[in-house]
């Protein structure tokens, strides 16, 4: 852990823990590279218009960007999240970890009937998530598959996407979180969205997952193997890739936040 500030301060246990123990809130999970971010203005939405529908007031776009860019410091690559939590008045903490990087191997996933609360919503306290990849890991694969009634969901923590016989993007339709690598990618590549039913996942001849940290290959899901297409892999890196980075101080003279 590089650090964490509250409102553009060092946590303080008054401060921290009624928050913590109401467990209530939202967030976005972003890589910043050089100081810029992949869709930088969207995890900016995204928090606005969950701040709006839990807490009924929008988040200052403005006033994020400078409680990101004091807790980051000097540091210009980093994993960043940014939680809003609180019962009543919530407060913005920005958390700052070292860079990550998508798995090194193809994953493994284990189809699981559970779907978030609120799933357009990115909110905390993922407890379902965690249990459910938990349980995955301990059967020999490496995350969780979230499906509702035999349709395919999400990955416990990513979008999924799976390629038809064209190679064109088939992204599962269903109450999902919309996840911010997804939107730039429906971007860039032939995409569609259609009802993905678990039975008929085998008639696809490729899948991968996406979100803040990028995408990997998906190599099985429970019993069906799926070839892993080099050159679909590299089309779709490549596409993720090139789409360029927002800086995260949009005004190098805007004003300390905290001043």
């Amino acid at each position: 852990m590089l650090r964490i500030e509250i409102d553009g301060e060092p946590p303080t246990v008054d401060h921290f823990v009624p928050g913590l123990l109401a467990n209530y809130g939202h967030f976005t999970a972003m890589q910043v590279r050089d100081r810029r971010v992949k869709g930088f203005d969207r995890h900016l939405r995204r928090l606005d218009e969950a701040n709006r529908e839990l807490y009924g007031a929008g988040l200052d776009a403005e006033h994020v960007r400078g409680l990101i860019s004091h807790a980051l410091g000097d540091v210009r690559d980093a994993a960043v999240r940014v939680v809003v939590f609180g019962m009543e008045t919530p407060s913005v903490m920005v958390v700052v970890r070292p860079p990550a990087s998508p798995p090194a191997t193809p994953q493994r996933l284990l189809s699981v009937d559970y779907t978030r609360p609120l799933p357009h919503v990115k909110h905390i306290g993922g407890f379902g998530q965690l249990h459910h990849g938990k349980r995955a890991v301990a059967a020999g694969y490496d995350d969780a598959l979230l499906t509702a009634g035999g349709v395919v969901v999400e990955g416990a923590i990513a979008n999924i996407a799976f390629l038809d016989d064209a190679g064109d993007v088939v992204w599962p339709q269903a109450d999902w979180l919309h996840g911010i690598t997804m939107q730039l990618l429906e971007r860039e590549l032939p995409s569609r969205r259609e009802v993905v039913r678990l039975a008929d996942v085998g008639r696809y001849r490729g899948a991968f997952l996406t979100n803040s940290i990028g995408v990997v290959a998906v190599s099985r899901i429970d019993d069906v193997e799926f070839p892993v297409d080099a050159d679909a892999r590299a089309r779709v890196q490549a596409a993720y890739d090139a789409i360029p980075a927002d800086p995260i101080e949009a005004d190098p003279m805007a004003a300390d936040p905290t001043a």
